[in-house]
C-alpha cells in the first residue's frame, strides 16, 4: 500500500468515527417500552418476554436459540459430509486444512487425558465445543422476533439460558460417569460422584461467562448515545473471547475428568504381586552380577 493510499484510508477511518460521533449527540433516543431494570432482569429470568413455540406454549427465547443453532450446526455438517469430505485430497486445500487442524486438536485433546478410553470422548467434546462456539456467536446476529407481549426482541445465546448451560453441564457430567463406567465399573461411578459439585461449577461457569456479555450488550443499546462504536468492541470482547475460552474451558475440564475417572489402577493383589516379582527379578540379576 503507497503513502497516499494509506493517507487516504486514515482519512476516510477519522471521518467515520467523526461522524458516528457527532450521530451518538444529534441523533435523539427512541422510546423505550421497558426500563433498564427491567431489561436486564429479563436477560436472567426471561419471565417478561416470551416466545410463542408454534403457537403452542409460551418459552423462554433462549429455547428458540437452541433450536435454531442445533439445526444450523446439523444443516452445516450434512452439507460438508455430501459435498465436501468426498472432495478431499492429498494435498489440502484451506478449508479441508481447517477441518483437519480442528478435528486435530480435539482428537489431540482425548488422547492425551484418556489414552485408552478417547473414541467417544473425542466425538463428544468436538461436538460440545462446536455448539459453544456457533451458540455464543449466534447472538452477533441480532436475530429479531416479537414476544409474547408486542416488544421486539433478539435472540439470546442458547447458553446465556440458565436451562441451556445446566443441560450442557450435567450432560459433560454425564459423559465423565459413563467413561468411568466403561473403564472402571462400580468403581467408576464412586470416582464419579466424588465429584458432585463438577455440574454446578461447569454450568454456572458458562452461564455466568455468556450472561455476562448479554447484558453488557443490552446496556450499550439501550442507550443510544453508546450504541454507534462501542457494539463492535463488545461484540468482539464478550462475544468472540467468550465463545472461545468457554469452548475451550469445557472441553478442557471434560476431557481431564473423563480422563481420571476412566483410569484403571490395578488391584491391591496384583500390584503386590508385581512388586515381589519385580524384587525377585533384581535379587537374581544381582546375584548373577
Amino acid at each position: 500500500m503507497s503513502k497516499k493510499q494509506k493517507k487516504i484510508s486514515i482519512i476516510i477511518y477519522v471521518s467515520l468515527i467523526v461522524i458516528l460521533t457527532v450521530l451518538a449527540f444529534v441523533v435523539p433516543a427512541p422510546e423505550n417500552k421497558e426500563t433498564i431494570q427491567d431489561t436486564m432482569a429479563d436477560g436472567v429470568l426471561h419471565n417478561i418476554n416470551k416466545v410463542s413455540l408454534f403457537g403452542l406454549l409460551d418459552v423462554n427465547p433462549g429455547l428458540i436459540s437452541a433450536f435454531m443453532v442445533t439445526g444450523i450446526i446439523l444443516l452445516f455438517a450434512l452439507i460438508v459430509r455430501i459435498f465436501v469430505i468426498p472432495r478431499f485430497k492429498m494435498v489440502p486445500f484451506k478449508f479441508q486444512i481447517l477441518l483437519e487442524q480442528l478435528v486435530g486438536f480435539f482428537d489431540n485433546l482425548a488422547s492425551s487425558n484418556s489414552p485408552k478410553h478417547n473414541k467417544f470422548l473425542s466425538l463428544y467434546i468436538f461436538g460440545a465445543g462446536c455448539y459453544i462456539f456457533v451458540g455464543t456467536i449466534f447472538e452477533l446476529f441480532g436475530i429479531q422476533v416479537i414476544a409474547t407481549n408486542g416488544n421486539s426482541i433478539t435472540l439470546p445465546a442458547p447458553l446465556a439460558d440458565i436451562n441451556g448451560a445446566i443441560a450442557i453441564g450435567c450432560l459433560s457430567y454425564l459423559v465423565i460417569m459413563f467413561g468411568g463406567i466403561v473403564a472402571n465399573k462400580a468403581k467408576g461411578v464412586l470416582l464419579t460422584l466424588k465429584e458432585f459439585s463438577l455440574p454446578i461449577s461447569m454450568s454456572f461457569r458458562l452461564f455466568g461467562a455468556l450472561l455476562s456479555g448479554m447484558l453488557v450488550s443490552e446496556l450499550v443499546y439501550y442507550y443510544v448515545g453508546l450504541s454507534f462504536v462501542l457494539p463492535v468492541i463488545v461484540g468482539i470482547l464478550f462475544t468472540l473471547i467468550h465463545a472461545l475460552v468457554q469452548a475451550y474451558v469445557l472441553t478442557m475440564l471434560t476431557a481431564l475428568f473423563y480422563g481420571e475417572v476412566s483410569e484403571v489402577h490395578p488391584k491391591k493383589e496384583k500390584l503386590k504381586k508385581a512388586l515381589k516379582r519385580q524384587k525377585l527379578e533384581e535379587e537374581v540379576l544381582g546375584e548373577a552380577k
